[in-house]
């Protein structure tokens, strides 16, 4: 093993003591590998469980266009798609553009014109304050904003006591953002999601407890729903599109909850019944059918970066073969000019425009300037190896994704290449 994984990067031109250590970092996640591979294996026989009960035959590969009126294909996908996110129903359409329009959407649609929305998880990432939580904020109900923020504690937990007295204003819908996103704080498990939702239910039981999945699916066996949750939230072109998905969005939850969101995106009396799936229903079938293995990779891939920058003398979190609940290793480089050093490093070992050279550069839904090291066959598909980072202080690197620990390991080592 030690000789091939040595003779597979030699043609790279990596500096030896590079590889010296990058041999050293991968040994040291070698267990941590076997335990993602068998997380993999249990998640991924879930899956398959759901598609050998749906029933799916050819007929469903095929797309709809116009209305998508008996849209069978987009129909089926949702079914298995919510049994797969332990929930009652899904919407899962191409309509929706992101995961933010996605959760701006369901959370509107359930906030109404007075509803008020606790983030019981700090403040949001960037383009969810500049398109949710901003607007809410500067709106007044009897006197009180409509905006409702309980700031992490300063190891990045989740307040207890903070959510407790936030609870008291009987908020309508309580956030919870399950990743880390482009932040310094650690993502949720799925217990603690629990946790927070078991608070909610004792403190205010008529709120409405919507969790922002993204970048979580298929890390833990359990998902958000499993534990009392109403309604989860996710992007297509992350974890369960699998990296097949061309695009979309999707919205999980109980079924009454899915069936207002979709009459309120689409139309009164419409709901569900519209909304072609065009050519899209084959890759979204098969994404969700590679999307365990495709996410165990994604950890392995983060687990080896974590030690190899590690053992370089960056901070890294999680560190190598911790507790991960998300597919997005930060490290801490501290200067904006090793970012850029980082991103073009990366961005030299991408399948797409490897001869591109990224800069900081304003970005839809940020408020700072944004590097980002990106070549993916899916236009933004964060489930293929990239990284952000905002040009802003504790300047760190946010790597994300990989669909396999060869490309991710290489890619890795370019980054780190940029700054040894």
């Amino acid at each position: 093993m030690r000789a091939s994984f040595r003779t597979a990067l030699e043609p790279f031109g990596f500096a030896p003591k590079l590889l010296d250590v990058a041999e050293a970092a991968r040994e040291s996640v070698s267990q941590a590998w076997l335990e993602r591979d068998r997380c993999a294996m249990v998640i991924g026989a879930k899956v398959l469980k759901c598609f050998a009960e749906s029933g799916l035959h050819e007929g469903h590969l095929a797309g709809s266009t116009g209305y998508g009126y008996h849209d069978a294909g987009r129909d089926a996908y949702e079914a298995l798609l919510a049994k797969t996110l332990d929930a009652q129903a899904a919407i899962a359409r191409v309509q929706l553009a992101s995961g933010t329009h996605a959760i701006v959407a369901t959370a509107r649609a359930l906030l109404g014109a007075h509803g008020r929305l606790c983030s019981v998880t700090g403040q949001p990432y960037d383009t969810l304050r500049l398109a949710l939580t901003e607007p809410l904020a500067s709106e007044e109900l009897g006197g009180r904003s409509r905006y409702i923020e309980v700031p992490l504690a300063a190891d990045g937990a989740f307040d207890r006591y903070g959510i407790a007295g936030a609870l008291k204003q009987s908020p309508e819908l309580i956030f919870i953002q399950r990743s880390r996103g482009y932040a310094p704080r650690p993502a949720l498990s799925v217990t603690e999601i629990a946790s927070i939702t078991q608070l909610v239910r004792e403190h205010s039981p008529t709120s409405i407890v919507l969790v922002d999945n993204c970048y979580g699916e298929f890390v833990e066996p359990r998902e958000p729903c499993a534990v009392d949750v109403d309604v989860v939230v996710g992007s297509l072109i992350k974890n369960p599109g699998g990296g097949l998905a061309p695009a979309g969005a999707y919205v999980a939850g109980r079924t009454e909850i899915i069936e207002h969101v979709a009459e309120k995106i689409f139309a009164l009396g419409l709901g569900r019944k519209v909304g072609p799936s065009l050519d899209v229903s084959r890759w979204l079938f098969a994404g969700l059918h590679r999307a365990p293995k495709v996410v165990a990779e994604s950890l392995k891939i983060m687990d080896f970066a974590a030690a190899l920058f590690l053992a370089l003398g960056y901070p890294v979190d999680p560190k190598p073969g911790g507790p991960r609940f998300d597919i997005i290793q930060a490290i801490g480089l501290g200067d904006p000019k090793l970012l850029v050093k980082f991103t073009e490093g990366l961005q030299r070992m991408l399948p797409i425009n490897s001869r591109a050279r990224p800069e900081p550069g304003p970005v839809p839904g940020y408020a700072d300037p944004v590097i980002m090291a990106m070549g993916s066959f899916i236009g933004g598909s964060t489930m293929e190896l990239s990284c952000d980072a905002p040009m802003r202080p504790p300047y760190e690197a946010y790597l994300q994704g990989g669909m396999d620990v060869t490309h991710g390991v290489i890619g890795v080592l370019g980054a780190a290449a940029a700054l040894v």
